[in-house]
């Protein structure tokens, strides 16, 4: 049974990120958005010390302690966990204090969630432990390019197999790959990228691969200059005859035509970060609507709840039901997420939950914005910073108008191919 109730690692850990906010994120977050790129070294260094501490139900997902004998365990009695519940927790409370430096954080990542999804018990093995190094190790998933957005099965970035060598040899190119830099350059991490292996089966052609930091061939070329999450970079990579291991695929090297297993097995991905990325943005949400209240109660106005709609004024209903949306979204979010610690289908409920709160960050703080009129537009305050830092959740993990398709598939009952 799913609870919505804040489970006792979370209550532990509340404290802690509380006092995270309040201290390392929040005075520092205006000048890390003036700053773009400017890594928040104090409050990485910080945070990877705390992660190791932390261990098993931190924000990377890994197995406890690298125990294998324990993880076959646990996926034998399918013991329920809640790794990712926690993850959704403490992701949203940081992304409460500054979605930017959230993104900055060390440890797992995109990329560390692609292997822990379609990575084998070895490869999790081998890769997951990288990230708790003894300094500060980063990783990023590599899948967008320019005639591939939301057409992942458009990827044309090649991975041909060098059978003597027994070597992949990777080429193309990468756009707006979150936290590439701190991955490849910034730090001994590695990054996930997508790649066909056989372009003639399309999407069973679909395969991810671990490229680390220091591979020959693999190298920045661009870093973007954004409206929001400044904090974070986002980079542009190029792969160049770029020799990976042949164990360094996800999934299995067979293509079959026929079926789509492979990219399936590459989309799993999403089902499990979804859900986060909608936790990252109602953390924003979340800030947005404390600091409205506060403005407006400084002003005189404040929200009588319990009263009939019709007796509440315009901006008492309007911040009500903006609270509605938050709490919706929450629950949305939990859901899909309980359903990846238990291991059952969320390709639709992963979807919905990022749709949901994509869309209920955006109009959030839009409208506080808009309420608030020469303040919330002034940069006084940090309203319009998070208005800024908002829209982002609408569009990587797979925009808005991607995942109602997705669900919408999901309810329907169609194909991909049926319904575009």
């Amino acid at each position: 049974m799913i609870s919505f109730e804040k489970s006792e690692a979370v209550q532990q850990q509340e404290f802690v990120l509380g006092t995270v906010v309040e201290n390392m994120m929040r005075p520092v977050s205006r000048h890390l958005d003036e700053n773009e790129h400017e890594i928040p070294w104090d409050f990485v260094n910080f945070m990877h010390t705390a992660l190791k501490a932390m261990g098993a139900g931190s924000l990377v997902p890994r197995r406890e302690k690298g125990d294998k004998d324990k993880e076959k365990e646990e996926e034998k009695s399918k013991k329920p966990r809640q790794t990712y519940q926690v993850m959704a927790h403490q992701i949203e409370m940081l992304s409460y204090g500054d979605a930017g430096m959230y993104l900055c954080m060390p440890g797992g990542g995109l990329g560390g969630a692609a292997v822990q999804a379609a990575g084998t018990p070895e490869q999790r093995e081998r890769f997951l432990p990288k990230i708790y190094k003894d300094k500060p190790t980063f990783t990023a998933m590599a899948i967008t390019e320019a005639e591939a957005g939301s057409d992942n099965s458009a990827i044309r970035t090649r991975a041909v197999l060098d059978k003597e060598a027994n070597e992949w040899v990777l080429n193309g190119e990468k756009i707006f790959v979150t936290a590439g830099h701190k991955a490849l350059v910034d730090s001994e991490g590695f990054i996930v990228v997508w790649a066909t292996i056989d372009p003639e089966a399309k999407r069973a052609g679909i395969r991810s691969f671990v490229i680390e930091a220091g591979t020959p061939g693999c190298k920045v070329t661009k870093m973007e200059e954004k409206i929001g999450i400044r904090a974070s970079d986002t980079v542009t990579i190029v792969l160049e005859d770029c020799r990976v291991p042949f164990d360094n695929i996800l999934g299995s090297p067979e293509v079959e035509k026929k079926t789509t297993k492979g990219f399936k097995g590459a989309m799993e991905t999403f089902n499990v970060t979804r859900p986060l990325v909608a936790a990252s943005g109602l953390g924003v949400a979340r800030a947005t609507l404390e600091l409205l209240k506060e403005m407006l109660a400084e002003r005189g106005v404040e929200i009588r709840y319990g009263l009939p709609r019709q007796k509440l004024t315009s901006i008492e209903r309007e911040v009500i039901d903006m609270e509605r949306l938050l709490r919706s979204s929450w629950w949305l979010t939990i859901k899909a997420v309980w359903m990846s610690d238990n291991r059952k289908p969320n390709a639709k409920e992963s979807a919905m939950s990022k749709l949901h709160g994509g869309e209920a960050v955006t109009k959030i703080t839009q409208r506080a914005v808009e309420i608030m009129g020469p303040l919330g537009f002034s940069r006084e305050y940090l309203l319009e910073k998070w208005f800024r830092d908002a829209k982002i959740n609408d569009i990587y993990e797979g925009t808005g108008q991607i995942n109602r398709l997705v669900a919408a598939r999901a309810i329907l009952g169609y194909r991909g191919s049926e319904l575009r």
